[in-house]
């Protein structure tokens, strides 16, 4: 099997479907370090390419870039917290948007004029804002959420 030729950043980028300041930023905060020619550019081998398409998984995730970052420099231990956290924080939302989804189910069939008559739908209301109560209790009650 041949070995691909190293790319320049435009090349790179394309192959990640991502614009080239991408790169260039996760260059500037750390995370890739692609060598450099001798006239100055920078060459990407499949290893940095790899390595971008890692950070690109790990983005989805919903990490940040100093949360990847991190992972990187972090030992054993720490890489094992941050990913047990994210994973908390995933399970969370999830939980979430399947009691949404049972909201919205019934709203389908809710045959009560005013939502706050319903009993369901009422419920579903005051766990909402109990819940965001809970997790963003410096905030005022009433905040709208974006």
């Amino acid at each position: 099997m041949a070995i691909a030729q190293d790319m320049r950043i435009g090349d790179a980028a394309a192959a990640l479907g991502v614009e080239t300041h991408v790169l260039r930023h996760w260059e500037s905060v750390g995370l890739l370090a692609p060598p450099r020619s001798p006239s100055g550019h920078r060459s990407y081998n499949e290893h940095i390419l790899d390595y971008a398409r890692m950070i690109q998984t790990l983005q989805r995730t919903g990490l940040s870039l100093d949360q990847i970052r991190q992972l990187g420099v972090s030992g054993y231990d720490g890489r094992r917290d941050m990913i047990a956290d994210r994973r908390a924080e995933v399970r969370e939302r999830i939980e979430l948007l399947e009691a949404t989804d049972r909201f919205l189910e019934h709203l389908l069939e809710c045959a009560h004029p005013i939502i706050s008559e319903c009993p369901d739908c009422s419920g579903f209301v005051a766990r909402a804002h109990a819940r965001r109560a809970a997790e963003f209790p410096d905030r005022p009650l009433g905040w709208a959420v974006e």
